[in-house]
This record gives C-alpha cells, structure tokens and sequence, in this order.
C-alpha cells in the first residue's frame, strides 16, 4: 500500500488526537481482550488469506490460490452471525483466537465474515440469470431486499465505507508485521506507538465486523411478501416443482407449512427508517476505524521512513567504501552509480538514439556531466562544441574519454508529464550518453553526489578514471578553460597546465573566436573591451581607431560585452557591427563563454590555494571580473601573445585623448610601453572595484584582497535578476 506523506505539523496534531481517540476507550475493555491474548508463537502467513479476503469484500477479481487450512473460520462466522450483544460476541470471537498474533487474528475475523458478504453477493449478483442462483435466493427471501434497493441504500453505503476501512485496518495492521527487523526493532517511537494501538484497532475492527455480520444477517432474514406469494415463487424452485404438483393434486394446504415464518408487511418509509437508523450504527463505527487507522497510517509512514533512512545510509556507507576499494576495471562503480532496472540497457546513446548497456564504459575515462533539468543552453552550447571537437579524431589521446550525463531530480516531488517532456528534451540535445530515465539514479547516489562531490545546483563534470577512481571532482574548469587539451582531466594535470601559463591573449581568449589566433599569428595589437555605455562604447571605438592610425599600427578590436549577455548585449552588438565600429563575437553564448572561462581560472586557482598576493595570474584574473563589476568600460590590449595592459573606461578615454602628451616615447618604448606609462602617471589612488562571483558555483572565499590596491574586499550579499 502507497503511503502518504504527513506534514510535521499535522503528525504532531495527529498524534495527539490518536492518543486521546485510543485512550477513550474502556480500558476495562481491552484489559479484558489482553487478558485473553496467548499467542502459542505459530507463524501464519495471512498476506494470501486477506488477499482472497479483499477481493471479495471489495467485489474485485484474483487469481489468488490459498492452501493452508483456515481453522476457526466457520465458528467464527457462526459467531459473528449468531446475534445479541456486540461486546459479547466480539469476545467470544477473540476467544477462538486467543492463540494467534494481532494481525492473524484481525484477518481471520475478517475471513470469516468474507464468507457470509461473499455469498449474499454471489447469490445477488447472479440471482437474474442463474437458475440454481435463484432458487438459493428465494430460500434466502433475497428477492424482496433486492426489490427495496433504493430504500435500503443508506444501509448498503454505510456497509460498503465501514468494510473498506475494515480491510484498510487489517492491510495496515500486516504491514508493521512486515517490517524488516534490521532496520527497525520494537523500542523505535513510532513502533512503541503503533504497538500499544494495534490491539485497540483490532477490537474496534471485530466489532466492526460483528455489526456488519449481523446486518447481512437480518437482511437475510427479511421478509414482507405473504404467504401465498412465497409458495408460488417455491413453485419455481425445480427441486419443490413434483412436489408441489403432488402435493395440488391432493388439495394439501402447503401454505400452511410456512405460515409462522410470515412478518408483517412494512411500508416504504419503514424501511427506509429501518435502514437509517442501521446505517448510522454503521457510520458511527467507520468514523471511529477510520480516524483508527488514519493514526496507525501516521505511524506506519513514521516506521517507513525510518527504514527508508536507514536504507539510504546503509547503502550510502556502502558506495563510500566502494569508492575507497581498488578495483580492476570501472564496471562495479558505473553500475552502482547508474542502477540497470529489469536488465535494461540504462543508458541513452545520443548519438544512434538507442539505449545501450554500461559495457560501453568498461576500462574508459568516464566523465559524468551531472546536473538539473535545468542546464543552461549556453553551457550546453559551449559543452556540445567540445565535444563534437574531439570526436573528429577518435584516435588523439585527448579523445579517449566518454561523457555520461546523470540528470538529479528532486524525488520528493511527482514526477509530471511536464518533467519528463524536460527530461527527454534534454537527452535528445545531447550528443553524448545519458542515463536512459532518472530513477535509474538511486537516492544513495544523490546523497554522495552532493555530499562527496559537492554538487548544489550548478553542473559538475565529475572524472572517473578506468579503474573507477576520481581523479577531478569537478573538470567542468578545466573543460572552460583548456577544452579537450585538459584530457586526461586530472588534479596533476590541471596543475601542471597552469605550471605553464602566462598571462597573455591566447589564455585569456584564444579559444573564444578563430579570429584572435589569426591577429596573434599576424602580430597585430588586439584591444578587447566591454561594458554597456554605448555612448562610451562609440567614443572609445572612434578615438582607439584614430590613435593607430596616428600610430602607424595595426590594431585589431573585439567587444565582449559582460557576463549574463542579455537582449541588451545584442543590440549593442548590432549597433557596433552596423556602424563598422569593431569586431563582435557572433553568438551571445561565446560572450557567456568568455566571462565564465573568467571564473573558472579563478576557481581552477582557488582550489590550487592560490591569491591576489602570490599570483600574477589571479591577480589579472581577478581585475577582469573587477571590471564586468563595474557600471563602466574597460579595456585590454596586447601585442600578439606578449605584453599586455589594460585600463578602466575613463582613463583610457583619457589616455587615448592624450597621445600628443605621450607620442614620443612610443618609438623608443613601443605602443603599449608607452600606453602603460601613462596609465600609470594619471592614475589616482581612488577608486571602487566591485567583484561578482556567482555564489552557485564552488566555494566562495572568506577573504578577498583588490587586485588593483591589495586591501581586503569587503564582503556582501547580493540577489540580481537579469530581464533587460
């Protein structure tokens, strides 16, 4: 049975509702009922008994076969039936089986009661077309209940809620039984609760069924047809037809035979008092199981989850020491990690669109693309064009790995049609492997992504090596910053990459746009610059263009715009391409691009234990992200892949209208000499930097000093929402 999920706050009201309910009974009682309690310790199986039970109290179908002897059943049912105080009989029904566990005592209660509702249905059911039916129900005087339907209605309904929360009690009452002992044991508070409740519920469900025995049993035994009615429908029964055509044929008054059997005819409307009255007996006794097993449902959610915890945690402890353990190949951890559901292939090959087993992972370096269903296109975008970029030579060894992408899905939600159109959206982009459906995900495997790799939220591309190992818990930097040449993704290597790298145009954007290696390859000045004044942006297009010429250089521009490019960045892309002010980059997801290959050398730096004061390279790392910061301009510019300088909008403007001031020394110190000296005669102590990190992305550093001043950041919160 599906349980359902119970707000604290409502389980607290519950509770103490459910144990003023369960303490308002007699405690005389149920003193009595334990005092009559001696189990003998047999073990009966009852899931086969309540199952055949439920489909015929609930009127459905089963293939059910049931072989054990069901002692006491026939007793039972006599006693239910056989009338007088409720209490009493319900006693002497708990005396019969006195030797049987709560849960076997309940269903065989309800056993013996499912043969009696069992019959009167079967016999009402097929009483239209069934001869032998038929004359059962003529003996039983089925017709004239079967006449008064309508009046009798109320009676009926209340029977039908009262036997559903009759079976409910009993299911919930097998399920405790069933809970696995190694996750759970007896003392557990939720089990203390159930445990002192369940022998409460199980004589309110008797008594229960003792009032619902004895309904059908007065139903049974109505009549209000008359005498001679009642022998010309005998006159139907072929077993009675000889006889009555004997017994005519000698003028014998039969009628008479059944004269004292005869009751009083009732009208309409005493029926329908009748069975009102009934049926609030019934009701009363529903409302009462019910809010029963409502309680005993709070508790068996309780004890469910607990499993469920200890589960997890169990199954947690053992991918942690999975992950500890050497292995030969990758195959024990990639089928822990991605769970194969019925011997279904469970991954997606987004390349043939079919599914395809975890054997195409053996022995490979795996890297797992981990994320929500809400991956930015711009990611996508960028990741996509990696990829695709190594497959067109299989045989390099920077192309000898697999991308897996494993989808985290919150699973204390539904799982819609909405989700799954976003889910399998999303597979379909991707040109790489992907788990076939998210559940193939289990909850252990969440709980290590997110605590053991650190995933919240922003994706990740965790690296398996092919014996399994982690050898990155998060590539996706240096997927940004090097691509496929970061292969084979490890610490050492990212270390070792940065043990060769300046500060120089082809870091900062040499894998941004083609163009910018062909201006390095020719030797040409490159100027990047950004912002969004577009009033800056044309004045300072106009003065640098005038200054090279002046110059006699060959200076080559490129707006990068900021990070998070908006509608905004693409207007002022139009503007500049329009009026042939500079170079553009053609896509928005190339500006995205080039600010979050920003971020990640500054991560890829962090996690080195690098800062402002021991790294030149963080430093400029660092006063680049200052600028996209900013409400102003900026500007970079550099020689091929040598010397670089950069400067805010204002003195740059500044510098630039001041090249009569600085002209000379251009020949003897070069351009960007001779720029950079006088950049630093106007500049002033005085400033404002302001450096945005995305708080999503790794760790945020408690320390922070300016690259430009060397004091230490102030630190603040910020929320935005980019709309343009």
């Amino acid at each position: 049975m599906a349980t359902t999920f119970i707000p604290d706050k409502v389980q607290r009201v519950r509770q103490r509702s459910g144990d003023r309910m369960f303490a308002s009974d007699d405690n005389g009682i149920m003193k009595q009922i334990h005092a009559i309690h001696v189990p003998d310790g047999r073990d009966f199986d009852v899931k086969p008994l309540l199952r055949i039970v439920e489909n015929i109290l609930l009127r459905t179908t089963s293939s059910t076969t049931l072989t054990p002897a069901l002692p006491g059943v026939p007793l039972i049912s006599c006693k239910c039936t056989s009338g007088g105080d409720a209490h009493a009989t319900a006693v002497a029904v708990f005396n019969i089986l006195s030797s049987y566990s709560w849960d076997a005592k309940v269903v065989l209660a309800l056993a013996a009661f499912a043969t009696t509702y069992g019959e009167f249905w079967l016999v009402a059911h097929l009483y239209p077309t069934n001869p032998l039916a038929k004359s059962v129900a003529i003996l039983k005087q089925l017709p004239d209940i079967l006449e008064h339907t309508d009046a009798l209605k109320p009676k009926f309904e209340a029977l039908s809620s009262l036997i559903k929360v009759m079976v409910d009690v009993a299911k919930c009452i097998v399920q405790f039984k069933e809970l696995p002992p190694q996750y759970i044991t007896p003392d557990t508070p939720a089990m203390v609760t159930a445990i002192a409740h369940i022998p409460t519920a199980v004589y309110w469900t008797i008594r229960s069924i003792v009032a619902c025995a004895s309904q059908i049993a007065s139903l049974i035994g109505m009549s209000h047809e008359s005498l001679s009615k009642l022998g010309m429908e005998l006159k139907d029964i072929p077993i009675f037809s000889s006889l009555h055509q004997n017994l005519s044929s000698l003028s014998f008054p039969y009628h008479s035979i059944f004269a004292h059997l005869s009751k009083p005819h009732k009208s309409d409307l005493e029926w329908y008092i009748a069975s009102t009255m009934d049926a609030w007996e019934l009701s009363g006794l529903a409302h009462k199981v019910s809010n029963m097993y409502g309680h005993l449902q709070s508790q068996l959610y309780l004890c469910q989850q607990h499993i469920n915890d200890k589960k997890h945690i169990e199954a947690y402890m053992m991918l942690v020491r999975l992950f500890e353990t050497p292995h030969i190949d990758n195959m024990k951890i990639i089928r822990v990690l991605i769970y194969a559901k019925d011997d279904q292939p469970p991954l997606f090959d987004g390349l043939s669109k079919r599914k395809v087993s975890l054997d195409i992972l053996r022995r490979k370096n795996v890297l797992l693309f981990i994320s929500e269903l809400e991956v930015p296109h711009e990611e996508l975008f960028i990741l996509d064009q990696m990829y695709q970029e190594s497959r067109q030579d299989p045989t390099r060894p920077e192309s000898q790995y697999e991308v897996v992408w494993m989808p985290m899905v919150d699973r204390s939600t539904p799982w819609t049609e909405e989700k799954n159109r976003q889910f399998e959206t999303l597979k379909s982009m991707m040109p790489w492997y992907s788990v076939d459906h998210p559940s193939s995900i289990d909850l252990a495997v969440i709980k290590y992504i997110k605590e053991m790799w650190g995933f919240n939220k922003k994706p990740l591309l965790v690296v398996l090596d092919p014996q399994g190992r982690v050898v990155n818990n998060n590539a996706i930097h240096m997927m940004w910053i090097w691509g496929s040449l970061a292969f084979p993704f490890t610490s050492l290597r990212e270390e070792g990459l940065w043990k060769g790298e300046t500060w120089r145009m082809e870091l900062l954007a040499d894998t941004i746009d083609p163009i910018i290696h062909n201006w390095i390859s020719e030797g040409s000045y490159i100027c990047l610059f950004g912002g969004e004044d577009m009033e800056w942006i044309r004045k300072f297009c106009i003065l640098a263009k005038a200054i090279a010429r002046a110059a006699g250089i060959r200076l080559e521009m490129l707006y990068v715009g900021k990070s998070n490019p908006r509608e905004k960045i693409q207007k002022i892309n139009a503007i500049i391409s329009t009026d042939n002010l500079s170079h553009t980059l053609p896509d928005l997801h190339l500006v995205w691009f080039f600010w979050v290959r920003l971020e990640s050398m500054w991560y890829s730096k962090m996690q080195h234990g690098k800062t402002v004061e021991s790294d030149p390279i963080m430093q400029e790392i660092v006063s680049m992200l200052s600028f996209d910061g900013s409400d102003q301009g900026w500007v970079v510019f550099s020689k091929g892949s040598g010397e670089m300088t950069k400067a805010k909008g204002e003195n740059i403007v500044r510098c630039l209208s001041d090249y009569d001031v600085w002209k000379n020394n251009v020949s003897s110190k070069g351009f960007l000499g001779a720029l950079n000296d006088y950049l630093r005669e106007i500049h002033t102590p005085h400033h404002c930097n302001r450096l945005i990190l995305p708080g999503t992305t790794g760790s945020i550093p408690e320390r922070v000093v300016c690259a430009e001043c060397g004091r230490p950041m102030e630190k603040f919160v910020m929320y935005r929402c980019c709309t343009d």
